[in-house]
C-alpha cells in the first residue's frame, strides 16, 4: 500500500529496436588487408587510384565494430616495415646524395603520413584518446626518428655530414643552404629534444673547438684592430647562418660560444696589445676600431668594465703628466687649452665610438677631476684662461662661439674642488678687465657670471655682480661731476674715477703714492664733490689700480701719447723738471712701494720699443744704484704707445702664498657657520660625524681639511657655541 499524496511519475525511455547483427568472422582481416594495401600504395606513390572515401568508411567501420586495436597495431607494423626499407635506401646513398635522399624520403613520408591520417581520422578522434595511444601523425614522426634518424648507419653519418658542410662553409665554400634548412627543420619537427641532442649540442662543441683554435691563430698574427674585425665578421656569419638554416633558438647559444672563444678568453690581451691596443686606439682617434671593440666587449661579462678601467688608468696617467710637467705650466692659457683639447677629444670618442655611454662619461669626468686637482694652481690657470679670452681671445667670435668656449670652461670649473680659490682669482682678473676697459664684450662677461651663478648659487657671484653695478654707478657719477663742475675745472687734466665698493672688489690696502700737483688738484675737487653728494662715506685712492694717458714730446719735436699706469705717470712727470734721477730720488719723490717701483721702471727703461727712459748702467734688472734719464731718442711708428707694466702672467711664489693665506682665512667663517648649522639641528654629535657633515655641506665650494675643521671646533668651544660631553670627550653638545 502506498501512502497518501499524488502518485509518482514514471520516466519513460525510448530505445532503438535491437537486432543481433552477425559479422563475417573474416571481416576485420579482410578490411585490414584492403587498408594495408592502400598504405603500401601511398608509399609507392600510387595513391591516385585509391578511393579515399571507401578507405575512410572501411577504417570507420573497423573502429565502430571494436577493431580499433587491430587497425592501430597493423598501421604501426606496416609503417615500421616501410621505414626500414626506406632506411636501406638512404644508407645506400653515396656522398653528397645522402642528404638529398634523406630529405626526399622525409618529404615522401610526410605526404604519406598526411594521407594516412586523413583515412584514419575517425580512429584518431575516438580510439586513440580512449586507449591513450599516440596520434597517427605523431606516431609517424616517432617511427621516423627511431628507424631513420636513430638508425646506427644513419645517425652518426647525418651529424658528421651536417658538421662537415658547416665547416666547409666557414672556410669559404658555397653549400646548399636550402637542403640544410630542410634537414634541420626535419630535426625540429621530430621534437626540440631531437634537434638539440642529435645536432645542436655536438654542433656547439665543435664550434667552440673551431673558434678556440682560430682565435689563437688570429691573436698571434693580427694586431688588435684586425683581430676585432675578424671576430665581428665571424659573429655576423654565425648569426646569418642561424637565420638561413638553423633554429632561431640556436642564435643566443652560438653567439655566446663565439663571444667566449673570440672575445672573453682574450679581452685582457687585446686591450693591452702592444702598439695596437686600446691606448693606441685612443691616442690615434681610431673611432671605427674603438666602436667595434665597444660593441664586441659589451657582449661579454666584464667586457665594458675592462675597457673602462684601462681608459681610466690611461687618462689619469696622461692627465697627471700634463698637469705636473713644469714645461707645460709656463703658459697658463696653453695649459688650460690642452685640458680642453683632451676633454673634447675624449668626449668625441665616447660620443662616436661608445654610443655616449653614461658609465664611460662618468669615468672620464672622475679622471679629469682627479688630475686637475693634483695641481693646486688649476683654479688660477682656468681663471687666467677666461681672462685671456674675455680680454682679446673672443674678438670677431659669434655669440654662439662665445657660449661654446664659456661652456667648456664651466665644464673644467665643475671638476675643481677649490672653487673658492677660482672665485678669488676670477674676481682679481675681472677687476683688472673692468678697470682697464679691456673686456671684449659685456654680454660675454655677464653670461659667464650667469653660468657661475647657476652652478654655485647667488652667494658665489653676488660680489661679481656688485662690480658691474659699481662700474655703471661710476659712469653716472662722472657725467654728473663734469656737468656740475665743468666751469671750475677749466683746461686742466681730465679725471675718470671708478668708485669701488669696499668688499665687492679685490682691493688690498696700498700706501698712497705722491701724485703730481696737477693731478692732485682735480682729485681734491672730485673728493669734495663726492663727499658733498654722499654723506657718511670715505674715499681712499687706489693708485696701484689706475691708468693715465699723457702727451710727451721727444727729440726733433716728435710727439706721442703714452698710455701708462698711475705709478708710471708719477715717475714720468718727474722728468718735466729734470733730465736725470737716481732710483733713490724717484723712490723718495713718488713714495711708490719698492716692488711696484722696480716693475714700473723696468717697463719704462728696459722694454725694447717702449723705452721712454734710459738707464745707466744698462741691464735687464733694476738696482738701487741705477740712474734714469729721459730718452730723447725714443721713436715709434705709433702715435699712441701703450706701455704695460712688466708683470708675470701667473702669480709669483710670495703672491701665491698670500692668495692662499687669504683663501684659508675666508674659509674659516664658512666652516664655522657649517658646524653651527649642523649642531643646531642635531644638538649632540661625535667628532667624525661633524667632519663628514661639514665636508658634505662645503664640498661644492671647497674640500675642507679635517685638521682645520678640528681647529674651528676648538675655537667655537672657546667662544661657548659648543661644549664637550663630560662623559664622552668625542661628543660635542650645542649650547643655545
Amino acid at each position: 500500500m502506498s501512502g497518501g499524496g499524488p502518485p509518482k511519475k514514471r520516466n519513460f525511455k525510448i530505445e532503438l529496436f535491437k537486432h543481433r547483427v552477425e559479422l563475417d568472422p573474416k571481416y576485420a582481416e579482410r578490411t585490414w588487408k584492403v587498408l594495408e594495401h592502400a598504405i603500401h600504395e601511398i608509399y609507392n606513390h600510387n595513391a591516385s587510384g585509391l578511393s579515399f572515401e571507401e578507405l575512410y568508411r572501411s577504417a570507420y567501420n573497423m573502429v565502430l565494430h571494436k577493431y580499433g586495436e587491430k587497425l592501430y597495431d597493423g598501421l604501426e607494423r606496416t609503417m615500421t616495415w616501410r621505414l626500414k626499407e626506406i632506411s636501406k635506401s638512404i644508407e645506400a646513398a653515396q656522398g653528397g646524395l645522402f642528404l638529398e635522399e634523406l630529405n626526399a624520403k622525409w618529404m615522401d613520408h610526410n605526404k604519406a603520413l598526411q594521407m594516412i591520417r586523413d583515412i584514419l581520422m575517425y580512429m584518431d578522434r575516438t580510439y586513440v584518446p580512449q586507449s591513450r595511444r599516440t596520434p597517427v601523425h605523431e606516431l609517424g614522426l616517432n617511427l621516423w626518428r627511431d628507424h631513420i634518424i636513430h638508425s646506427p648507419m644513419i645517425h652518426s653519418r647525418l651529424l658528421d655530414t651536417l658538421l662537415d658542410l658547416i665547416h666547409r662553409e666557414r672556410m669559404g665554400e658555397m653549400i646548399n643552404r636550402g637542403l640544410m634548412r630542410s634537414i634541420t627543420k626535419m630535426l625540429m619537427d621530430l621534437g626540440a629534444a631531437v634537434y638539440q641532442d642529435d645536432f645542436e649540442k655536438p654542433f656547439l662543441d665543435v664550434t667552440a673547438s673551431f673558434y678556440s683554435g682560430e682565435s689563437q691563430e688570429f691573436i698571434e698574427c693580427c694586431d688588435c684592430g684586425n683581430y676585432l674585425k675578424k671576430s665581428e665578421r665571424r659573429l655576423n656569419e654565425e648569426m646569418e647562418r642561424v637565420s638561413h638554416y638553423l633554429d632561431a633558438g640556436t642564435e643566443a647559444k652560438i653567439t655566446s660560444v663565439v663571444e667566449k672563444e673570440m672575445i672573453a678568453n682574450h679581452m685582457h690581451r687585446l686591450v693591452h696589445m702592444e702598439n695596437s691596443g686600446l691606448v693606441n686606439m685612443l691616442v690615434d682617434d681610431k673611432y671605427d676600431d674603438l666602436a667595434r671593440m665597444y660593441n664586441l666587449f659589451r657582449r661579454v661579462f666584464d667586457g665594458l668594465s675592462t675597457i673602462r678601467d684601462v681608459m681610466t688608468s690611461y687618462l689619469r696617467e696622461t692627465g697627471k703628466q700634463l698637469v705636473t710637467d713644469p714645461e707645460r705650466l709656463k703658459d697658463p692659457v696653453e695649459f688650460v687649452q690642452r685640458l680642453l683639447n683632451e676633454k673634447d677629444k675624449h668626449d668625441k670618442i665616447i660620443n662616436v665610438a661608445f654610443g655616449n655611454d653614461k658609465t664611460f662619461q662618468n669615468a672620464l669626468n672622475s679622471s679629469f677631476e682627479y688630475f686637475i686637482n693634483l695641481n693646486n694652481r688649476s683654479p688660477e690657470f682656468i681663471s687666467l684662461y677666461v681672462d685671456d679670452k674675455l680680454r682679446k681671445g673672443l674678438k670677431g667670435a659669434t655669440e654662439e662661439d662665445v657660449e661654446v668656449i664659456l661652456d667648456k670652461v664651466m665644464m673644467l670649473f665643475r671638476y675643481l674642488q677649490e672653487k673658492d680659490v677660482f672665485e678669488k682669482y676670477y674676481k682679481q682678473h675681472l677687476a683688472k678687465r673692468l678697470l682697464s676697459g679691456k673686456t671684449v664684450s659685456d654680454d660675454a662677461e655677464r653670461s659667464m657670471i650667469v653660468k657661475l651663478k647657476t652652478e654655485c648659487g647667488y652667494q658665489f657671484t653676488s660680489k661679481l655682480e656688485g662690480m658691474f653695478t659699481d662700474m655703471k654707478t661710476s659712469q653716472d657719477t662722472m657725467i654728473d661731476f663734469y656737468a656740475k663742475k665743468s666751469e671750475e675745472l677749466g683746461d686742466g687734466p681730465t679725471l675718470d674715477v671708478h668708485i669701488l665698493t669696499t668688499g665687492s672688489w679685490p682691493t688690498q690696502p696700498c700706501p698712497p703714492c705722491n701724485l703730481p700737483t696737477e693731478i692732485l688738484a682735480i682729485c681734491d675737487k672730485f673728493r669734495t664733490y663726492y663727499l658733498g653728494t654722499h654723506s657718511g662715506r670715505r674715499l681712499t685712492w687706489q693708485t696701484n689700480m689706475g691708468t693715465a694717458d699723457i702727451k710727451a714730446t721727444f727729440g726733433k719735436g716728435q710727439k706721442h701719447e703714452l698710455n701708462v699706469s698711475t705709478y708710471q705717470m708719477c715717475v714720468l712727470m718727474l722728468f718735466n723738471s729734470t733730465d736725470g734721477l737716481t732710483y733713490k730720488d724717484i723712490e723718495q719723490d713718488t713714495a711708490i712701494p719698492a716692488l711696484d717701483l722696480k716693475r714700473c721702471l723696468q717697463s719704462l727703461a728696459c722694454v725694447k720699443g717702449k723705452n721712454v727712459l734710459r738707464k745707466e748702467p744698462m741691464s735687464k734688472d733694476i738696482s738701487e744704484d741705477d740712474t734714469f734719464y729721459f730718452n730723447d731718442k725714443f721713436t715709434s711708428k705709433l702715435v699712441k704707445v701703450k706701455i704695460g707694466t712688466v708683470v708675470a702672467q701667473k702669480e709669483s711664489e710670495p703672491e701665491k702664498q698670500e692668495t692662499r693665506q687669504r683663501v684659508e682665512e675666508d674659509r674659516k667663517p664658512q666652516i664655522e657657520a657649517a658646524i653651527v648649522r649642523i649642531m643646531k639641528s642635531r644638538r649632540v654629535l661625535d667628532h667624525n660625524s661633524i667632519v663628514a657633515e661639514v665636508t658634505k655641506q662645503l664640498q661644492a665650494r671647497f674640500m675642507p681639511n679635517p685638521v682645520v675643521i678640528k681647529k674651528r671646533i676648538e675655537s667655537l668651544i672657546e667662544r661657548e657655541f659648543l661644549e664637550r660631553d663630560k662623559a664622552d670627550r668625542k661628543l660635542y653638545r650645542y649650547l643655545a
